[in-house]
């Protein structure tokens, strides 16, 4: 099977990682670890979030964090926007890619924004458009693709629809979001082989959670198609807010300590990632959620 020679490591941590966290880090935590992760080499960080602080108070801080980061040549800093208004603010905040989102699940859609898929993509068309006037970078995240809180299992013809509306907007790449961690390598095939007949394979992304311990699988399993971008969280923050049952993201120094093992390139350096997770893990006050990572400590520590 020839895997993917080099793949990309989107760092989610920042903002998709704390923004569940219910006490406050402030601006100067989320810089500090901004900054780290940039300098391990991450081509591409989810940074900000432009919501409104009373739905997600933990991305109030945004413009800080966006203006006190140091910003390194080459790497995009994105920022989620979900409407106009959220558009504008990152654009002021000098955000590299805007990020908009969709369910595949309409029952999820429905029950979270009150819309159907077809009405939430569109109510994206000015924030698409208004991307590509900018020269921003515009990138499509679509949740709940491999399975729902509410009604269970997701057509494949639902997933490549909304994959199809997100290309239609104009959308530079597009994630493919197992929200709540179902999925297990076979399925994750068919999802992501789904994705790949209505989109570019090497602009599809997979983000997994690892709620039922699959996630590395199925990134494996989406190697074995030449997906070669993925999501991933330091010390395994985040989950969603918004998703009954879902816990966090797969950990960024479990994907890389897989990757390395494979010989298949990052650019990221696995030890500095070990350092940043170390780093929010005592700011937050417990143990990193990352096997490899803690693993990694231990033996650094004798």
């Amino acid at each position: 099977m020839n895997l993917p020679k080099k793949v990309k490591i989107v760092e989610v941590g920042p903002r998709d990682g704390l923004q569940n966290e219910k006490e406050n880090v402030p601006a100067e935590v989320k810089i500090a670890l901004v900054d780290r992760l940039s300098a391990a080499g991450f081509p591409n960080v989810e940074a900000a979030a432009f919501v409104s602080p009373k739905w997600v108070p933990q991305m109030a801080t945004s413009r800080a964090v966006m203006d006190g980061i140091a910003r390194r040549d080459g790497v995009i800093y994105s920022a989620l926007t979900p409407n106009m208004q959220g558009f504008e603010a990152a654009l002021a905040a000098k955000a590299d890619e805007v990020v908009i989102f969709g369910s595949a699940s309409e029952a999820f859609s429905q029950r979270n924004i009150n819309c159907s898929i077809a009405e939430s993509i569109a109510r994206f068309e000015p924030v698409a458009k208004a991307a590509k006037d900018h020269g921003v970078r515009l990138r499509g995240s679509i949740s709940t693709a491999f399975g729902c809180p509410y009604q269970g299992e997701v057509p494949l013809e639902a997933v490549a629809d909304v994959v199809a509306r997100m290309r239609d907007l104009g959308c530079d790449e597009i994630d493919i979001a197992d929200t709540i961690g179902v999925a297990t390598p076979r399925h994750a095939q068919a999802v992501m082989a789904t994705a790949i007949r209505a989109f570019r394979v090497d602009a599809l992304a997979g983000h997994f959670h690892d709620t039922y311990g699959q996630a590395l699988a199925n990134i494996y399993a989406s190697l074995e198609l030449g997906i070669s971008i993925f999501h991933s969280s330091v010390a395994g923050l985040g989950g969603c807010p918004y998703a009954k049952g879902a816990t966090g993201n797969i950990a960024t120094e479990d994907v890389l300590y897989m990757m390395n093992g494979l010989g298949i390139d990052t650019g990221v350096d696995l030890d500095a990632v070990v350092d940043a997770g170390a780093y929010i893990s005592q700011f937050l006050g417990r143990k990193s959620s990352s096997r490899a990572g803690n693993a990694l400590l231990a033996k650094r520590n004798g």
